[in-house]
């Protein structure tokens, strides 16, 4: 189905930064001039609500400044029949809409095999996933690279290893960066050459409340114990004496059921800070701010505040 009228809050030329002359007359010749080896002037938005707001909004805004034509970039979107419903902005914003089942998101935003057929039939040049939903999925990427559209993020291996809690301590400390003493604190490995080996990876992780002991003579009190795949207060328990270990591995294990488990010595009076960065296959990369995330209640940030930037 076609867009219904698109909403002012798609960004007029009049509300971009305005400029004499356009850099590029069209997106064919940026890609030349620059370089590149695919084109994209059609992205499917494999989202919704504000993270499809915000792409769309800051890819106008650059297709303006480049092309001095806002629409040089096409937008699909999918939208579920309760986003219809409301009218939501993403979709008031988009040149094409598909409608896609409603119901929990592994019917329609979380769903790989349906975001990929569809991007295939709609000849879109790329996706982008946002946050949230299908964006952290190796899934995705994996199946798209086996098509011609291209996935707007990192590639299924590095998804995979930095967004698991034990791999990519392992990545860090193999690269010589200081962590936190933990139960694969001995592992040193040649990431580019190997990766990470199931064996390996296996070595890091805490089985048993027996392992858990023998680490713990390692690390030393306080400790947490975590679960790889935990996230949002879940999957992570604090412990003071060995009288409190083996509830606390239970609670961890009971709470993300399936995942494997480590151990990290505790830090008081600390502050929890992040640092987002992106980086392409040329070897560049810059960080786009860092994050306090300090202020907490039950191990979940309750208040986000950014830091700084900087290129490296």
């Amino acid at each position: 189905m076609e867009s219904p009228t698109l909403s002012s809050h798609s960004g007029s030329p009049r509300q971009m930064k305005a400029i004499q002359q356009p850099t590029f007359k069209t997106p064919e010749e940026y890609v030349r001039k620059v370089g590149g080896t695919h084109l994209v002037d059609t992205i499917l938005i494999a989202n919704n609500g504000i993270a499809a707001v915000k792409a769309i909004r800051s890819i106008r805004q650059w297709a303006y400044s480049t092309f001095g034509n806002e629409r040089a970039i096409q937008f699909v979107v999918m939208a579920t029949p309760e986003d219809l419903a409301v009218n939501a902005e993403y979709i008031r914003m988009a040149d094409q809409v598909e409608e896609v089942p409603g119901g929990s998101n592994v019917n329609n935003y979380a769903n790989v095999d349906l975001i990929v057929e569809i991007a295939e039939r709609r000849k879109v040049h790329a996706v982008w996933a946002g946050w949230g939903h299908a964006s952290e999925n190796p899934k995705l990427p994996e199946a798209l690279s086996k098509t011609k559209v291209a996935f707007m993020g990192p590639h299924a291996k590095a998804m995979r290893d930095l967004g698991d809690k034990i791999a990519s301590t392992l990545v860090a400390q193999s690269a010589s960066v200081n962590c936190v003493p933990w139960s694969g604190s001995h592992i040193q490995l040649n990431y580019s050459e190997q990766g990470i080996p199931d064996d390996i990876y296996k070595e890091a992780c805490v089985f048993t409340v027996e392992q858990a002991l023998q680490a713990i003579k390692k690390i030393g009190y306080p400790v947490m114990i975590k679960a790889s795949e935990g996230g949002g207060g879940k999957g992570i328990r604090k412990v003071l004496k060995e009288g409190d270990l083996a509830n606390a591995f239970r609670q961890v294990q009971g709470e993300v059921p399936g995942s494997p488990v480590f151990m990290m010595k505790m830090l008081n009076k600390c502050r929890h800070l992040e640092v987002q960065v992106i980086g392409d296959q040329y070897g560049e990369a810059i960080s786009l701010y860092g994050r306090d995330c300090s202020v907490q209640r039950r191990h979940q940030k309750s208040v986000e505040g950014r830091r700084f930037s900087k290129r490296f």
